[in-house]
């Protein structure tokens, strides 16, 4: 006989933290062996548990697609720790598939993050910025979500609740990195759009000053 179907519990949803994002530093005169010559930095992307704690009893493996110009550009890890460690010289979007265990019965999750190497605003004094044991500049970016099982299976139901997700603090405590990690970032991004605009401005004022003395 076959084993019953799992039907999905309506109206629950059951939601889990993470963090995602890379954490980055110059490699300087030591590098690793196999680090091609214009290589500069060295980067760990991942995806966690905001408490590291383990998140394989839901998470089945993490897919990260880098760069076309890195051989094999498509890495599964498909045990904790979900995270790759490579070494870069230039920013780009690495895509990151979630897939969940085979119980869940779910679409794996897709997203992109922008992989950083330098600090948001070109200094190292900010929450995007930390000095590790060695005196280096580790660059961080790091970002917190919610995985959201809207009506899940039954025996899904069962493993989430096996182990309890950790939430983090309200965002009104002022040690959440998190939520000033993106406000820093919005308002890097306001700015740069503030700077290009002014430029414009400047570069039709120009012009203008050109035509009228051409009258």
């Amino acid at each position: 006989m076959a084993p019953p179907v799992s039907k999905r519990i309506k109206t629950l949803s059951v939601s889990r933290p993470i963090i995602y994002g890379n954490t980055a530093k110059k490699m300087g005169d030591h590098k690793p062996a196999n680090a091609p010559v214009e290589h500069t930095h060295l980067w760990t992307i991942f995806v966690r548990d905001p408490r590291g704690e383990d998140i394989s009893y839901y998470i089945k493996k993490v897919v990260f697609k880098l760069h076309e110009t890195y051989p094999n550009h498509t890495r599964v890890v498909e045990a904790p720790p979900f995270e790759l460690t490579e070494t870069g010289w230039g920013e780009f979007d690495v895509n990151i598939k979630i897939y969940f265990i085979d119980e869940a019965n779910e679409k794996q999750l897709n997203f992109y993050h922008r992989l950083r190497l330098h600090p948001y605003d070109n200094q190292a004094n900010s929450d995007s910025t930390e000095i590790n044991e060695a005196g280096e500049t580790i660059i961080k970016s790091v970002f917190f979500d919610e995985v959201v099982f809207n009506e899940p299976h039954e025996n899904f139901f069962q493993i989430l609740m096996s182990k309890p997700g950790n939430l983090l603090p309200s965002n009104k405590t002022p040690k959440n990195i998190f939520s000033k990690q993106l406000e820093e970032e919005e308002i890097y991004r306001i700015k740069k759009g503030i700077d290009e605009i002014d430029k414009q401005i400047a570069d039709l004022q120009e012009k203008i000053d050109e035509k009228d003395e051409t009258v």
